[in-house]
């Protein structure tokens, strides 16, 4: 990635500022209330339920510690993933995504159409993974996605695998306190994940000789319900802050987990809750890496504001919508520029 092409260049609105403004008061929220074996004590996670309740509010994500995911793994996939993207681009290749499955190694994502200065590698929660062969509603066909098996690192994909089950794990738990925050029952959702369509990434931000033009990935919300990232330490997450619109950058916390509330949340709270917009800068000298794990559900899951938080004061401010019929469509505009803008959730707005 020498010269930089036009590809990579955002709109001038878009650019990252010189200026960068470092966010303060990022909600950190503490997990160990529910990762005691004993019975947790009904008022510490009464406090849990209402910080995880205003910061999904006010700020759309969050941070968490002692979240109860062994160190010692995420350091073995960190590592592993390092090892993943020194390989050369041919090597890579063996294991690249193509147009009919959307897992595995590539380097021409775009955001808003715009090419993000970024290599992935992609790799599903369920294996395989069903969901519709097209976006046409009137088309029910299914089809399966499958895992790339990469030869190198060794064990590669068990370690991946192991973080897969931490990462569910603490999705759920997640989960239950964003319901019980809503006041619904703590397992409301549950039954959407059955099936998960689930998937991680690996993202590698090698430096860009033209950071004020290019960005790692462009402005977006993230489409699913949860999203949970590992960042390293150098940063580049800049999320757009609700009181005054203005894109803050997200210190990196040691072994602290960024949690993204996704659009269907905001979908299933009628509003109550609203997905963060982010984006990530590019850095001149440093290269970067962060592994967010993408929480959505089953297929055939209609997404629609919850029946128990809509009344006459508060109707329901969506149209339903089937998950995989969105996401089939978010996949394929990922993949290769389009001349239109991809599907969001206010195209379902009432």
């Amino acid at each position: 990635m020498g010269e930089v092409d036009p590809a990579f260049v955002q709109d001038q609105q878009h650019r990252p500022k010189l200026s960068i403004i470092q966010a303060e008061g990022i909600p950190q929220i503490d997990l160990t209330p529910i990762l005691q074996h004993e019975l947790p004590n009904p008022s510490t996670i009464d406090t849990l339920v209402k910080e995880i309740g205003s910061a999904s509010r006010e700020w759309g994500f969050f941070q968490v510690i002692n979240h109860g995911v062994p160190l010692s793994l995420r350091q073995k996939l960190e590592e592993a993933s390092r090892k993943f993207f020194a390989q050369s681009l041919e090597d890579k290749k063996k294991v690249g995504r193509d147009e009919i499955n959307p897992t595995g190694y590539y380097d021409t994502e775009h955001t808003k159409n715009v090419r993000d200065w970024k290599e992935v590698f992609d790799f599903l929660s369920k294996d395989p993974t069903f969901v519709p062969l097209t976006s046409d509603e009137d088309d029910d066909r299914v089809i399966q996605w499958s895992n790339p098996s990469p030869q190198y690192p060794p064990q590669f994909r068990d370690i991946i695998e192991e973080y897969i089950e931490e990462m569910e794990k603490l999705a759920y738990k997640l989960l239950e306190l964003i319901a019980l925050s809503l006041g619904v029952e703590a397992k409301r959702f549950e039954e959407f994940f059955k099936d998960q369509t689930s998937f991680i990434r690996f993202n590698h931000y090698p430096p860009c000789p033209y950071p004020h033009l290019a960005l790692g990935v462009g402005r977006h919300k993230d489409a699913g319900a949860l999203t949970i990232l590992a960042q390293d330490d150098v940063g580049g997450l800049e999320v757009k802050r609700k009181t005054d619109q203005e894109w803050v950058l997200v210190k990196p916390t040691p072994n602290a987990y960024i949690i993204n509330v996704g659009d269907i949340i905001q979908v299933w709270s009628n509003d109550a809750y609203e997905s963060v917009e982010h984006r990530v800068m590019v850095n001149s000298e440093k290269e970067r890496f962060s592994i967010p794990f993408f929480f959505f559900p089953a297929h055939d899951t209609e997404v629609k504001p919850l029946e128990e938080l809509i009344n006459e004061e508060n109707p329901s401010r969506y149209k339903p919508y089937n998950w995989g019929k969105f996401l089939v469509n978010r996949k394929s505009s990922n993949f290769q520029k389009k001349n239109v803008e991809n599907i969001q959730i206010y195209h379902y707005k009432i």
